[in-house]
This record gives C-alpha cells, structure tokens and sequence, in this order.
C-alpha cells in the first residue's frame, strides 16, 4: 500500500512540477526497499513459519508485476541493472520475512 500510495504523490509531483524522475530515483528506491521490507515482514509474522519463503514469494510477485507493467507496457525486458535490484528487493523482502516471524514467535511466548 505504501509503494502504491508513493507511486502516486511522484508521478503527481513529476507531471505538475519540474522536478525530473533522475532527481527521485534514490527516493523511490528507498521507498521500495523499505515497502518491501514491511510486506516480507507481514506475510512472515502472518505465516507464522518460513519466513524467508513468505518473504521471498512477496518479493518475487512484487518483481513479477513490476516485470509485466514494463513488459506490456513498454516492450522491454529487465536489464542487468534493474535484475541486481530486484533481486535485492527479494533478499530485502526475506529479511522482513524472517524477521516477522521471529518478532511473531516471541509475542506468542511472552
């Protein structure tokens, strides 16, 4: 939700403003780092097990849907700059995963 929410402020702002999307990029990757860390993180304390692979499946559809958005929409594949992102993204997603399940073990045994 947090990346949706983003996604819409940048492009208002890139589209009614001057600013240039070269002038975001780190912005936006930190959000999306940050969105995917909190999902991983929720879909591991939900799942309660396995977080890596709660969190790496989140991670993963996240870089799917991102994929055909640029695929359908653009008609171009991943380069090898945005495949080390994404790739990223899903580790970052993993840590959220392990670690929701680890803070969601510890409140039940509290």
């Amino acid at each position: 939700m947090l990346a949706i929410i983003s996604s819409l402020i940048f492009s208002l702002l890139l589209r009614f403003t001057s600013l240039q999307e070269s002038s975001l990029k780190f912005i936006i990757t930190a959000i999306s780092f940050v969105s995917l860390f909190i999902g991983g993180f929720v879909s591991g304390g939900k799942g309660k097990q396995k977080g890596w692979l709660l969190g790496g499946l989140t991670g993963l559809i996240y870089s799917i849907i991102i994929f055909l958005f640029q695929y359908l929409g653009k008609d171009s594949v991943f380069d090898v700059e945005q495949i080390i992102y994404h790739t990223c993204f899903m580790l970052t997603a993993m840590m959220g995963g392990i670690l929701g399940v680890n803070m969601s073990s510890k409140t039940r045994s509290a």
